[in-house]
């Protein structure tokens, strides 16, 4: 096996599955999204022209757009609250290294380029992380409104009604709904492994603490 491949194989393995997975989506949602025409009287469209319809932006964005939040969320909140005994809390006390501050860092020879250029530079790498979460999040939340707009106005139309702007469709239950639906199901998920990883392992990962580590303890 090459050695890039070794060193990259967790991202190579997880975007690849996402590949496979978003292709599966939209082909299963093509055939929906055609069926749900022909009932309708209306002709079927093409592959290409159905990654562009409101069904599929819709779908997909709405689940990105809680993806995003989830994990952005998560990578603020651990920065000030701890869960004992979890592998994914820093200790209560903190943790040396990643409370560290940086500015007494930046003569090292291998830090990253804003450490060592300090100043501006510095403090938005340090929250770099997270902001890059909160812009994937509100992206995908717009693409959300854009493609549910769409599809909600398709479907007003369908039964006799008047299409939607944008702004209006943000003010509806039902892009509202589709947000919680997505929402909350993705911090129950973040909060079960919070607290399974205080008693239960997984040999080998670092989302785990050691077998034989006492449940009382802190972080990997």
């Amino acid at each position: 096996m090459p050695r890039w491949v070794r060193n990259n194989a967790l991202s190579i393995v997880l975007f690849g599955l996402f590949a496979v997975f978003l292709i599966g989506q939209s082909l299963t949602g093509w055939r929906t999204y055609n069926g749900d025409q022909q009932e309708h009287g209306e002709q079927p469209v093409g592959y290409g022209s159905y990654l562009t319809t409101g069904h599929f932006v819709e779908a997909t964005f709405e689940n990105w757009e809680s993806e995003f939040l989830q994990m952005g969320a998560y990578v603020v909140l651990t920065v000030w609250l701890v869960q004992k005994g979890s592998s994914e809390s820093k200790p209560p006390t903190g943790d040396p290294q990643l409370d560290a501050d940086p500015r007494t860092q930046g003569d090292h020879k291998d830090a990253p380029g804003p450490v060592r250029a300090g100043g501006w530079r510095l403090t938005l790498y340090e929250n770099s992380l997270g902001i890059a979460f909160a812009v994937l999040f509100l992206l995908s939340m717009t693409l959300h409104a854009l493609g549910g707009a769409r599809e909600f106005s398709a479907e007003q139309v369908a039964h006799g009604g008047s299409p939607v702007s944008v702004g209006r469709f943000v003010t509806t239950s039902a892009f509202w709904f589709q947000s919680f639906q997505n929402w909350q199901s993705e911090f129950v998920a973040v909060g079960t492994i919070v607290v399974l990883s205080i008693f239960l392992r997984q040999k080998g990962s670092p989302e785990s603490k050691p077998v034989a580590a006492p449940h009382e303890q802190t972080g990997s």
